[in-house]
């Protein structure tokens, strides 16, 4: 089976199970199920872990970082500055006031993709806009920025420039401090005796 058929598939049944949980209220514009597909198709409704960790170290006051797992799983680990909306509460109307503030974008992140992409759907469809993913969810954000692979030497600078954030960005999250990995020559610095100007100095 094509890949892209599977990921319309998976995306498909997401979008119809974040629908079935959406109240029928009033006093929002819905958006229309066509629009949302197509916004649902668009890779721009992403942020990668690499953003987040950025926008987090650079203490970007744009950034509201919404996670969508159970208070428990948050009390266990969550990444630094998140809030806390469980998935089942969403809706309530206590957590309204969070989602569509201006000049704020939401960034919905749970352990994978799936219920932040339904989170995202539901937020989306009640008419919030700068509504995002944080790619990946917590596994991505272990993996690339809490243990960062070292590239292979084959790789383009890019991929070390990449893991160099991610390093000093994992350093940043947890605490830890750098390791040098090559020993540095120890330079002597011989002092020089002080020139007159009889000795030739000027």
């Amino acid at each position: 089976m094509n890949k892209n058929y599977l990921f319309l598939a998976i995306l498909l049944i997401v979008l119809a199970a974040g629908l079935l949980v959406l109240p029928a209220r009033e006093n929002y514009v819905q958006i229309t199920p066509e629009n949302l597909m197509w916004d649902a198709a668009q890779p721009t409704r992403y942020f990668t872990v690499d953003q987040v960790a950025k926008m987090i170290i650079e203490n970007d006051p744009t950034l509201e970082l919404i996670d969508v797992r159970s208070i428990k799983d948050f009390d266990e680990f969550s990444i630094k500055n998140a809030l806390n909306i469980p998935f089942d509460s969403l809706l309530y109307e206590d957590y309204q006031g969070y989602l569509g503030i201006e000049d704020m974008n939401a960034v919905f992140y749970s352990n994978d993709n799936i219920k932040a992409d339904q989170a995202w759907v539901i937020a989306k469809r009640m008419g919030y806009k700068n509504i995002y993913v944080m790619e990946g969810g917590l596994n991505s954000w272990i993996y690339c920025i809490i243990n960062p692979q070292m590239p292979k030497q084959t790789e383009p600078l890019t991929a070390f420039n990449q893991y160099n954030f991610r390093k000093g960005a994992s350093i940043y999250f947890t605490g830890g401090e750098l390791k040098q990995t090559k020993k540095t020559k120890s330079v002597t610095f011989v002092k020089r005796k002080k020139s007159t100007v009889a000795a030739g100095g000027c």
